[in-house]
């Protein structure tokens, strides 16, 4: 099985131009769904990763499994105000304005080694928001492991020049 091929493509997505990449698909299928999470994790296997954060929304589905696997907690990144307990947040720039992301202040404990996780990395400007996140909290970055790249967009670039590895299965030329 091709992962690639499990993945639907949306032309002019949110707007003219835009090749939307849908993991939904890959998602519904389970045996894509199974070896996704199987290929995000195994690079990780026999490696102390203490948690697994996962960017809302998808990255909680491949996040949640990933830490299954990985006998790991997990941690939701949220949009401002979305969390109920006290939080800490990161101002990230979006295309057209700014955005912010919370997690709770106790998820993660100073030097706890965590795997972050979203469906798929463009720009990279809501991972490095992410990872400035879990490092101020005093986590320790394991990777940034991904199911899609973008890499016209520069994001997995941007991440590893902020010293944090990048993995992703796949990768799609174009926006």
């Amino acid at each position: 099985m091709n992962l690639k091929d499990t993945i639907r493509t949306i032309p002019d997505y949110p707007k003219p131009g835009i090749m939307f990449r849908d993991v939904t698909t890959l998602l519904g299928q389970p045996r894509a769904f199974r070896r996704a999470v199987d290929e995000l994790v195994q690079p990780y296997a026999g490696t102390r990763i203490d948690k697994v954060a996962g960017i809302e929304a998808r990255g909680f589905i491949l996040g949640g499994a990933a830490a299954h696997q990985l006998s790991a907690g997990f941690i939701p990144l949220r949009k401002k105000g979305k969390l109920p307990h006290k939080t800490i947040t990161e101002s990230y720039q979006l295309e057209y304005g700014v955005d912010e992301m919370e997690m709770h202040e106790d998820a993660v404990q100073p030097g706890e080694r965590v795997l972050l996780t979203d469906d798929l990395i463009a720009t990279g400007g809501t991972a490095e928001a992410a990872i400035k996140l879990l490092r101020r909290a005093g986590a320790e970055i394991v990777a940034a492991a991904f199911v899609i790249d973008l890499p016209e967009l520069g994001g997995a670039d941007r991440i590893r020049a902020m010293n944090c590895e990048v993995q992703a299965l796949m990768a799609f030329e174009g926006h």
